[in-house]
This record gives structure tokens, sequence and C-alpha cells, in this order.
């Protein structure tokens, strides 16, 4: 390798393999950590790699499969709001990133893969471990790359930075064929936020005739929920959020990517809504005049039955993606732009109006809400013989409410929803794919790019046994990751689902035989273990756990045959509850009548409206 010369405009131009122009790209665009898997085609760029971790400022962790690289890099994304980066050889393993790929593409999660490939000559002839990794992530990518000149590296990696995390973020793929990465060139640095690519520009500021018509519905709007998605996580959006919630006195529901977003503490709060939320929210959007919808996509899980979704309201949708405003439902008011700056500018036409809205404009519609909040609780069940998995949650959030959270995909996932109340970024979980085996590897993610920050993984037996083999990832590099495993024997899920919808026939959801002790496992790795078999042991345990410096897995044995409620049954609206508590009828939205005299709904077998008395 020559030394580096200085070419009249002054750029730094070195002789350079293409392996030491990837490592260095990714170094200038502030990469300190890469999880990964060497292989025999990427092994050029582990061989720069090596160098680069002995010069210092980046660091490679071993993972023990790639799918645990991809969700490590994708809980990095998720907790510190950079890219996260891993690397997997050609052919299987780049197939194995591929689930990782895909959840990082429904989450909107910024991430750089970069997966090796067989030599450009060897490319179409079926060579060992060829793959297309490039056609088969086309539909699970924001944008995908295979490099066949070594001079387009350092403007690959820019672009793929760019491009990952500017817009509705996503995961971009480098594909670096093997003598890509071996052949010597002059390399020429391409330096962070010089990329510029005709085409693409992602709008930012809201439409201004929009945003006006925005607010004149705000300030005639009785009956106003704010419906709040990951995209306000992306942009950083909170103190906007709780701003506009403040000064109209709106309620706050969130999707399962919003949890965060806003305070949970908060009164104006109503929680998570649609398949598992809370049921005063889900009669909260059921009931409401106007939905305002902040970085959400309208999913089917939140959703319900689509038509009768918000179905009395006029609806505000604001999200930086233009193909998901109006995909699902039409707005009365589409505004396209990053979601922060949107509410920044409606927060500042508001003070210049100076037209601070009545005190009670929302009051009966809060009081009814909180009439909905008392009778339909979200309740811990007591059992003589057995924890319920619900007091689990309820003591890791008692006992360490800052901590960074991540759960795997079932009930315990669910449970985990409604209980924790997560400040920013500190909830996370895969919500679009619901992909079983993210929780421990997220987290290990999580604890890498912040060390000093408590980090609890939340599982559940089955979805634990995706990955469990990242316990060896954690003892190597002793990241202190603490995993608890609501334990019930069952793929608790599909069980409950089994029970509902199909007649009890519990088809092969049963994990009890085979299931391994999870203590001793824990051992195996060198790991501290843990196993909770009774109430009295619970508290003691997490804190033993949280004081303990290293890895830590628990293995808490919960009551078998708990079901997750409220539960909305596919094909039903949010209205149409499985599983709450008794409590009076008169005031549960759903199939219903509108009184005449004050327009609001109630169920049709009343024969008095609930809200001013008047005879139906």
């Amino acid at each position: 390798m020559t030394s580096p010369v200085q070419t009249p405009n002054q750029v730094l131009i070195r002789r350079a393999t293409g392996a030491f122009a990837l490592i260095d790209s990714l170094r200038r665009h502030g990469v300190e950590h890469i999880f990964g898997y060497p292989g025999g085609a990427i092994l050029p760029i582990y061989d720069e790699l090596y160098r680069a971790e002995a010069a210092g400022g980046i660091e490679h962790i071993l993972v023990r499969h790639e799918q645990g690289a991809s969700h490590a890099a994708d809980g990095y994304a998720r907790a510190t709001g950079k890219v996260g980066v891993c690397f997997g050889t050609s052919g299987p393993g780049a197939t194995n990133l591929v689930t990782g790929i895909a959840n990082a593409q429904m989450d909107s999660i910024p991430m750089v893969i970069v997966t090796g490939q067989v030599s450009r000559a060897a490319i179409g002839t079926d060579a060992f471990q060829e793959t297309d990794i490039y056609g088969i992530t086309l539909p699970i990518t924001k944008h995908s790359y295979v490099v066949r000149d070594p001079r387009r590296i350092a403007q690959t990696v820019a672009e793929a930075f760019h491009i990952a995390q500017t817009g509705r973020p996503g995961p971009v793929l480098i594909d670096v064929p093997k003598d890509v990465g071996l052949e010597e060139f002059d390399y020429e640095p391409v330096e962070p936020q010089s990329v510029r690519l005709p085409g693409y520009k992602p709008t930012l500021r809201g439409n201004p005739r929009q945003i006006h018509h925005a607010i004149r519905l705000m300030r005639h709007a009785e009956r106003p929920l704010l419906y709040v998605g990951g995209g306000a996580i992306t942009a950083n959006a909170h103190g906007e959020l709780q701003q506009l919630a403040e000064y109209f006195q709106m309620p706050v529901t969130t999707t399962l990517m919003g949890k965060g977003a806003f305070d949970e503490h908060h009164p104006l709060s109503v929680g998570m809504l649609g398949m598992h939320g809370t049921a005063y929210a889900n009669f909260a959007v059921s009931e409401c005049d106007l939905l305002i919808a902040v970085g959400a996509r309208f999913d089917d899980r939140v959703t319900g039955k689509l038509d009768e979704f918000a179905s009395h309201a006029k609806v505000i949708h604001i999200d930086i993606d233009p193909a998901e405003v109006g995909k699902n439902r039409t707005p009365e008011v589409p505004i396209v732009g990053d979601v922060a700056q949107v509410l920044q500018t409606l927060l500042q036409r508001l003070e210049e109006e100076g037209q601070t809205p009545p005190s009670d404009q929302t009051l009966t519609w809060r009081e009814r809400i909180n009439r909905w909040r008392r009778d339909y609780p979200l309740t811990v069940p007591s059992y003589d013989d057995m924890l319920a998995p619900q007091e689990v949650i309820v003591a890791l959030s008692q006992a360490s409410p800052h901590a960074f959270y991540t759960t795997d995909v079932g009930q315990h996932q669910m449970w985990a929803a409604q209980f924790l109340k997560n400040g920013p970024r500190r909830w996370i979980s895969s919500a679009g794919l619901g992909t079983m085996g993210f929780g421990m590897p997220a987290a290990m993610g999580v604890k890498v790019a912040l060390p000093h920050e408590e980090v609890i993984c939340i599982s559940g037996d089955a979805s634990f046994q995706m990955n469990l083999q990242e316990l060896g990832t954690l003892a190597q590099y002793n990241i202190a990751v603490k995993t608890v495993v609501i334990n019930n024997g069952w793929q608790g899920m599909v069980r409950q689902w089994q029970q509902t919808f199909f007649g009890e026939r519990y088809s092969s959801s049963n994990m009890e035989t085979g299931m391994p002790n999870f203590e001793l496992l824990a051992a195996a790795y060198g790991i501290k273990g843990m196993i909770v078999n009774h109430r009295s042991e619970l508290a003691d345990a997490i804190a033993d756990m949280l004081a303990y410096d290293g890895p830590t897995l628990m293995d808490v044995r919960v009551r078998r045959d708990e079901n997750c409620y409220p539960m909305v049954a596919p094909g039903k609206s949010n209205a149409q509850m499985l599983g709450l508590p008794a409590a009076p009828a008169s005031d549960i939205p759903g199939e219903s009548l509108a009184c005449s005299d004050c327009g609001v709904h109630s169920p049709i077998q009343n024969k008095f409206c609930p809200e001013c008395g008047a005879k139906l």
C-alpha cells in the first residue's frame, strides 16, 4: 500500500483495497460497533476489520448466528437513533440475515447490512455459497447495492447511510464480491453529508395550507384523539407531542411502535390501542370526532375492522412517507412531512394566532374516557397456586422503571406493552413482522450501544429458544443484559388463539417436552441463571438479578393458562373486545345509535342516552 498523496483540490488519495475503503468509510460515518459472523466471501473485509480493531475506534461483536447480528444492529439503532451495522458472508450467511432485514423494514429502522459475495466472474454460475441476496432482499430493503467496482465503495457507503437514516428510515444492503474487497485502486474518501441523490428528496416541511386546515379542525373538535406511531419516535417529536396535547387538552393513544413517544404517566395518556390495547383507548378511538394520526400507518392490529375504525371521526394524517398517507384510510387533511417539523410549524402557528382554546372544550370527553378507565382498568390477577405473568411485568417495572426494555413476540410482549410505562426509545419490540427470537439479540445491541444503561429483555419460553445461542455472545463480551423468561410452557399466544378460535385444539403449541433447564443452560455458557417458582421469591430474585454485574437469565414459572386481555377478535371493531371485566354497559361504544340531542353514540339496547339522558 502506497503512501497517501494530496491532489490539487486537497482530497486525500491512497492506494488501498476495496476492503480498506469499506471499513474506512464506515469509520468516517461514525460506526463504532459492527455485529457479524465471518465466512469465505467476506474474509477480505474481516482481514481489514482486524487491522481497524487493532488501531482502535471500532469494535466487532461476534454473534453465534447471523440473525442475531441483524437483530442486534436493529436494537442498537432503535435505542440510539443511529444507523445499526451488521455483516454476513455469502450464501447462508446472507440468507440468515433476511429475517432481521425484513423486521427492520417493517418497523422503519435505519440499518446498513454488508454481505460478502462470490467473485465477480463466478456470479451467476451457482458457485459455492452463492445466492442472489440482492434479488432476495429487494422487497424488504429501502435500497440495495451490488458493488462491482471498488472505486464505487466509498460513494456507495455514503449513499447507503444517507438513504437509511433520512425520510422514512429503513435497511440498506451492500453486497460486496470477494475480489472487489481484494482489488487495489486509488482510494478517495467520501465524507458524510456530502451525498446528493437526484430524485431522492424526502419532504420535511408540511404544506402550510394543510397545517392551517388541521388547526381549524382541532379548534372545533370536542372529542379529539392523538393517535401516535413509531414515526414520532424516529423524529424525536416527544416534546412537540406533549405541547400539542396539552394545548388542546387532547387524550393521546400510542401504537406498539409509538410507546414512549408520550409520557404514559401523563393524565392525557390512554395507553396503547389496538388488538391488545386498553379498553379505554379502543373505546376512545371508536367515539372520537377528530383523529390526529402522527407517524402511524393504520396497521391492521391497530384498526381492527377498518371500516369501523374511528368511523365517527375526521382524520388528520401526518407522516413523512407519502405512500402511507391515505393507504388504508383516506384523511380529510393529509400532511406529508417530518413529524417533528410539522408539529413545530403547527405549534408556531398556534402561538402566532394567540387564541387559546376554552379550558373546558374537551372536559366532557376527558371525563367520559376517565369513566372508561375506571370501569375497564388493566388488572393484575393474583392466584394462590402460581404467579400471574402480569405480576412479573409489574414487579420489573417497579424495580427498574427507567430501563431499556426489549421483548420477544407473543403474550409476554402484549403484557409488557400494557403494563410498562417507557420513556422515549426505551421500548424496543418487533411490531410489524412479529419476530420471535428478536428480544435477546436486540437487547445485546442496546447494551453494546449504551453500556451504562440497564437493559432488560422480557421473553417467552418459546421465543427465547429461537436465538438462545446468543448467550454465547453475552458471555464472550460480558454484555450485562438481564433476560427474564416468562415461562408458561406454551407458545402462549398461539395457545390462546387455539383456545378462543379453534375449539381448544392445541396443535403443536405445547413446549413443555424438550424444554431445556434454563438455569443449567445459562451455567453451561458461564452466565448466572435463576429460577423463580413462587411469588415470595420474585422481588428478591429481581433485586439480585439487577445487582449482578454481568449477563443474567431468569426463568420465571407462571400460570400456564393465563390469557392476554382485552383482545379484539379478528374482523371485529375495536369497541368489541373479549375479556373485559364486568362493568356498567351503558357507556360501551360498539353497535350503537346516535342521540338526536347530543350526538353521542350508545349501545343499541339502551333506552336513554348515557350522556344527556334523552330518550333514544
